[in-house]
């Protein structure tokens, strides 16, 4: 795991939001078993600094990666964990949440803008996939034709939930419970798990909870 705790533990507030925020972004590359590179890592740097702007890391980003002559397979991985990263550190930096299906729908395009040609697209396909931690079986996914609705329902539920009197421990087992319950739809053809983990942490801001990222950084 990329380390940016000199800036997280310091008390500047912008650099430690900054710092949580690439940690974060970098930590949820591993899901799907991706590392960026010593030249994200190094932009990402001057961004918690205050030397550019995210908007500058992001084109910095591209420009690194369309001027190479000859690629590797480790240049595509490379590339899809930057581009990444830098697009939802961009996310977790701002205030800005719609809890809708055209919300989860936008935070899917806006993190991989740029990598996959169908970012912000609901499949409109079956999947299964082998999972390791179930010894190479399959979730049951949701039918293409049903995400949508599959998804609106799970959302009207979770805002008619009443939090109200609830203790911290029952809290969190509803957020679990409606969190796996979203992820499970896999609305999208790549991308679901970094798309939820993302969905849910502004969610919980939005309710006012004070989301520290360690868990999705540290143990993706």
């Amino acid at each position: 795991m990329i380390n940016f705790d000199e800036y997280i533990q310091q008390g500047e507030p912008q650099k430690r939001e900054k710092g949580y925020a690439w940690q974060t972004a970098i930590g949820l590359q591993a899901v799907d078993g991706l590392k960026p590179s010593d030249y994200l890592i190094e932009t990402a740097r001057k961004h918690i600094e205050g030397d550019i702007t995210i908007d500058e890391v992001q084109q910095l980003i591209k420009s690194y990666y369309d001027s190479k002559d000859i690629r590797t397979e480790k240049d595509n991985e490379t590339e899809e964990a930057d581009k990444v990263s830098a697009n939802i550190t961009k996310l977790l930096n701002e205030r800005s949440f719609a809890f809708t299906v055209a919300g989860l729908t936008a935070i899917h395009r806006r993190i991989f803008d740029g990598v996959f040609k169908f970012a912000g697209q609901i499949r409109n396909y079956n999947i299964t996939k082998k999972e390791w931690v179930l010894r190479g079986d399959t979730v049951f996914y949701v039918s293409a034709p049903d995400i949508r609705r599959a998804i609106e329902y799970d959302l009207e539920q979770e805002k008619a939930f009443d939090y109200t009197g609830l203790k911290i421990n029952q809290i969190v087992s509803h957020i679990t419970q409606f969190v796996s319950g979203l992820w499970q739809i896999h609305p999208f053809g790549e991308g679901n798990t970094r798309t939820a983990a993302v969905f849910i942490i502004q969610y919980l801001r939005s309710m006012g909870f004070n989301v520290e990222n360690d868990l999705f950084a540290n143990h993706s």
